[in-house]
């Protein structure tokens, strides 16, 4: 079923790869050629992976934590989640953040976060007086109740 095909060049050797046949997400690797990267607590650093890549337009990369490093070490991305456009060229770096208690150490091909692949469109934005009412309203940040 995998029907989009993705140009990618890698300094590193690694590719994006998915785990299992169901995975949405295809991990990503670090590539530290000058050796292992230690992250102390509260610490955020970029993280290379080697790997550049010719998005089609109208597809954008979605860069995600992998859960099992955020739970079990506290190690997250810095902005949530990260969104590579189309048209970028450079090298993909992971914005990485120790939330944990203890040092962590990234190895060169440790896997550091995942890719969604995710259509879009890009809208025309028009000036109005007002917008139309829902039932909903401005209600939110809880809004709708906990059940």
């Amino acid at each position: 079923m995998k029907e989009l095909k993705i140009k990618i060049v890698s300094r590193s050797g690694h590719i994006p790869s998915y785990e299992t046949e169901g995975s949405a997400g295809a991990d990503l690797r670090a590539w530290l050629p000058e050796g292992p990267v230690t992250l102390q607590p509260g610490e955020r650093r970029l993280i290379p992976t080697g790997l550049f890549v010719e998005l089609p337009p109208g597809i954008e990369a979605q860069i995600r934590a992998r859960s099992g490093l955020s739970i079990k070490h506290g190690i997250t991305m810095i902005n949530g989640v990260g969104t590579v456009d189309s048209d970028y060229r450079g090298e993909w770096n992971v914005p990485l953040v120790n939330l944990g208690q203890e040092a962590y150490t990234i190895q060169d091909g440790d896997r550091i976060a995942q890719m969604v692949l995710a259509r879009y469109e890009q809208a025309e934005f028009r000036l109005a007086e007002e917008i139309n009412e829902t039932e909903r309203g401005a209600g939110g940040f809880g809004s709708t109740g906990v059940k």
